[in-house]
């Protein structure tokens, strides 16, 4: 048989009794909801203050799929692998304790702890004294020592069954879905907006996401592909939305009609703006981002503050503190760091010298020159989908983009870079011409190019030209491929 204990996250055992219910009961609720997908016979047990999940099964391979999934599930701090029997006496629950730990305890010092309910010969502190000094006669190298020993010999015995516990397992904590409420995340695929997806879900809150497409079909792929990879790994218990806005038309009126340095500023006012529409059309009441103090131009405490008075939406940022190189040790350990590192960073609208410093009257007078009937059209045409739909990539992956580092003698080179990535540092390839064309133009510009040439797209790290060579070629273009010196 396969058992483990559930033990709940401590702020859920101090609350009062009628949340401590709640709680449990949504816990409960949730450990059947994924853990039988897992197994048809999985048995979970609520005890009020622990759970229990069983299998009648000795499979190895599902062992280790149950503590995979347990690790994940937000409100179980931790978990124990127990084995659980009858006991005739005292000396027999000793005998059952040295078959499982006696090879355990080899040269290792040691306590027993026991816990005990029902009606006994004996008492607690006299089964830890019976059952500790004999696995100290048996097993010659070890010793006792109770303060901070290498392994406690934890057993909890209920009236007449015994349980050991075998190994103890760290959870992922939190409080239980959806004990708190829902948010809406705003999604870009890289490391901070993960992150802070994944701590939203660790408090309990139903976290959908909002995706800004500023990169085409492809890059909502990637996007969809981290959304569903949170999803299915730390909320499997509750179905979410993802959506989709196509940003590019907005972009491009930022960069048409609104000052350089207050760009990056105007673009996430921009952003607040729509995610404050979606999140109201869906009935959430919050809007998550993964900004951090001073990590870019439009993070500074000044520019937080103008960007925030656009919407009365409660904005939460949950690593605003944090350090690039932590969010991206966070983001690896909750395995989302491959899929991270691939996404590119759409930077078409960060100005050369982008203010840090923004001032609101500005800020609104820049906005006037605004075209908003496009942010409104953007949001209208907003794509709202069920997150269990998502499709990772799979056409774009049947694909095959070429990539070569010498290029052919008739090949011309399209930079696919932002304007301003163009200006600091331009592109010259010797012997080739050179055609500059932002990415968020490759769509509807790219049909107006001399079709008979083959085109090679470039870009700082490579990302963006494939999936931008990936987009057109799904729209039936056989002459792209990516150049990578």
């Amino acid at each position: 048989m396969i058992e483990f204990l559930i033990k709940l996250h401590p702020e859920i055992a101090i609350k009062s009794k009628s949340v401590r219910k709640r709680q449990t009961l949504l816990l409960e609720r949730n450990l059947k909801t994924i853990l039988l997908q897992v197994d048809a016979t999985v048995v979970v047990n609520n005890n009020f203050d622990h759970l229990t999940v069983r299998c009648d099964s000795d499979d190895e391979a599902l062992r280790q799929r149950l503590i995979e999934r347990l690790g994940c599930i937000p409100g179980v701090v931790a978990f124990a692998e127990m084995q659980s029997s009858a006991f005739s006496s005292l000396h027999d629950i000793f005998e059952q304790v040295l078959a499982v730990y006696a090879a355990q305890l080899v040269n290792k010092t040691f306590s027993v702890r026991v816990r005990r309910s029902g009606n006994h010969e004996f008492t607690s502190i006299e089964a830890e004294r019976y059952i500790g000094g004999g696995l100290n006669q048996h097993v010659a190298s070890a010793k006792v020592q109770l303060k901070k020993p290498d392994l406690v010999v934890t057993l909890e015995i209920r009236k007449d069954r015994l349980i050991m516990v075998r190994k103890m397992h760290q959870g992922m904590g939190g409080f239980p879905l959806p004990s708190q409420s829902d948010v809406l995340s705003l999604i870009s695929g890289g490391y901070d907006s993960a992150v802070a997806s994944y701590l939203m879900i660790r408090k309990g809150l139903r976290t959908h996401y909002l995706f800004f497409n500023l990169g085409g079909a492809a890059h909502e792929a990637g996007v969809r592909e981290m959304a569903f990879h949170i999803w299915q790994k730390y909320s499997l218990s509750h179905k979410v939305k993802f959506v989709s806005v196509n940003f590019a038309p907005v972009v491009d009126q930022i960069l048409e009609t609104i000052d350089s340095g207050l760009m990056g500023v105007i673009l996430k006012r921009m952003m607040m703006r729509a995610a404050s529409e979606v999140a109201e059309s869906l009935g959430i009441k919050a809007i998550v981002t993964g900004e951090s103090i001073g990590q870019v131009s439009s993070q500074t405490i000044t520019n937080l503050n103008v960007i925030d008075r656009v919407t009365e939406m409660l904005i939460l940022r949950p690593l605003i503190y944090q350090d690039k190189q932590e969010i991206i040790d966070m983001c690896r350990k909750i395995g989302a760091e491959d899929i991270a590192k691939s996404m590119p960073e759409y930077c078409g609208v960060i100005s050369k010298k982008p203010t840090v410093n923004a001032v609101l009257s500005e800020v609104l007078a820049n906005e006037q020159k605004f075209d908003f009937s496009v942010l409104e059209q953007a949001v209208k045409a907003a794509k709202v989908l069920d997150i269990r739909t998502v499709d990772y990539q799979a056409e774009q992956q049947a694909h095959v983009v070429t990539e070569l580092a010498q290029l052919p003698a008739d090949a011309v080179v399209l930079d696919i870079r932002s304007p301003e990535e163009t200006d600091i540092k331009p592109l010259t390839v010797a012997g080739h011409n050179v055609v500059e064309l932002p990415f968020f133009r490759l769509a509807s510009q790219f049909a107006n190019l001399d079709q008979s040439k083959q085109y090679y797209f470039y870009c700082e790290r490579g990302v963006m030209s494939r999936l931008q060579a990936v987009v057109l070629q799904d729209q039936g273009f056989s002459n792209v491929a990516v150049y990578r010196p």
